[in-house]
């Protein structure tokens, strides 16, 4: 990773992890931490499963997960997976053969709980399936399904048990020569969850796939993720994420973004900074933003704009970003341009004109980079 040498207190070292394939996402390594989600359609309601992936894709995701549940739904996944921009990850659950039509009808990923499908034969046949296929595989370790002897040694779900029954998982799969997996230990409790992911990784060089289940609505969801995910990315833990809300699939891929955008690990679309306002605003800052951030989703060039309702915080706020609007007084504000004081705007044009300057902006940037490469 580059490291801030102006700014240290910025820098985040990430725990070195083997490297593994998602089809054609690398998990894992030095490879950027992948946003994933899942769809809660019907599996075997191809056209409305395909249009949530699309929409998930197109809002950043880089891997989506979907459930099988049955043999009807394997035979959908397989033109799911034909018509999916990203690659698909199969959550498999007690049966075997479900993972087996996965890995043939073209999963990139198989979800699944070694110690929960069958007897040794049949974790092998699953094992051979993602191997000849190309597929690799997520052990998903949760605090509310534990094996009952670890319930039964440990007395609760905790973080002892849930690293323990990740360890057993992973040698299933070790003794049968596959190393293609990632893991999980996830709970809905962000203590919990943070202590056995803390724990898994230092136990393993597997790559660590990061989430808080069941963590709720869209707002208790977003903050409890923004908890558990956050601290453990700080500490350089987690090499691809998925916020699991109630909520729909779109707004788990934009929260996801946001949390690694704050921690400064990936950069996509316009990050905006603005103030909560106060009656020293020179304009509704409040609308301004809730529309500019429905206008620039657009915007996939990672780029910083400043909403600031005042002269107080605005002018030095501005000197960070892209583009920056300040309110003024007499019904106009500053735009600023690359940190400077560029000219005024009246508030009433001020929207269209700051979506023209960031487009401009993104345009610029875009070339920069086609250049560059």
């Amino acid at each position: 990773m580059s490291l801030n040498h102006v700014r240290p207190w910025r820098n985040i070292y990430r725990r070195k992890s083997r490297q593994v394939m998602v089809g054609d996402v690398a998990i894992g390594g030095d490879a950027p931490i992948a946003v994933q989600t899942m769809t809660n359609t019907l599996t075997t309601d191809v056209a409305a499963t395909v249009a949530q992936v699309q929409a998930a894709a197109e809002a950043g995701a880089d891997i989506v997960r979907i459930s099988v549940p049955d043999e009807a739904s394997s035979k959908a996944l397989k033109e799911i997976v034909r018509e999916s921009p990203v690659p698909i990850v199969a959550d498999i659950h007690f049966h075997y053969k479900r993972g087996i039509e996965a890995a043939e009808a073209g999963a990139a990923c198989l979800r699944i709980n070694p110690g929960n499908i069958g007897d040794e034969k049949r974790v092998k046949e699953v094992i051979k399936a993602a191997r000849d296929h190309n597929c690799s595989i997520r052990i998903g370790v949760n605090a509310g399904s534990l094996e009952k002897h670890l319930l039964e040694k440990y007395g609760e779900p905790c973080p002892e048990a849930m690293v323990e029954s990740g360890l057993e998982h992973i040698r299933i799969l070790e003794d049968n020569d596959f190393h293609d997996f990632k893991i999980s230990v996830k709970a809905s409790d962000v203590f919990l969850s943070a202590a056995a992911y803390q724990g898994i990784a230092e136990a393993t060089d597997a790559p660590i796939h990061l989430g808080i289940t069941e963590a709720g609505g869209l707002v208790s969801g977003t903050i409890k993720s923004a908890i558990g995910l956050g601290n453990l990315l700080w500490m350089g833990i987690g090499d691809t994420i998925r916020v699991s809300l109630s909520a729909d699939p779109v707004e788990e891929v934009k929260v996801g973004y946001e949390i690694l955008k704050s921690l400064g690990l990936r950069h996509r679309g316009v990050n905006i900074i603005s103030c909560p306002s106060c009656a020293r605003q020179g304009f509704d800052v409040i609308k301004t933003v809730e529309t500019l951030e429905q206008r620039l989703e657009h915007i996939k060039t990672p780029m910083s704009l400043s909403i600031i309702g005042c002269v107080v915080n605005g002018p030095g706020e501005a000197l960070m970003t892209d583009v920056g609007f300040t309110g003024g007084g007499a019904g106009s504000g500053m735009v600023y341009l690359a940190g400077k004081a560029s000219h005024k705007m009246s508030n009433d044009q001020m929207i269209d004109h700051i979506v023209e300057e960031v487009e401009r902006k993104a345009a610029e940037l875009d070339a920069a980079q086609e250049a560059a490469e």
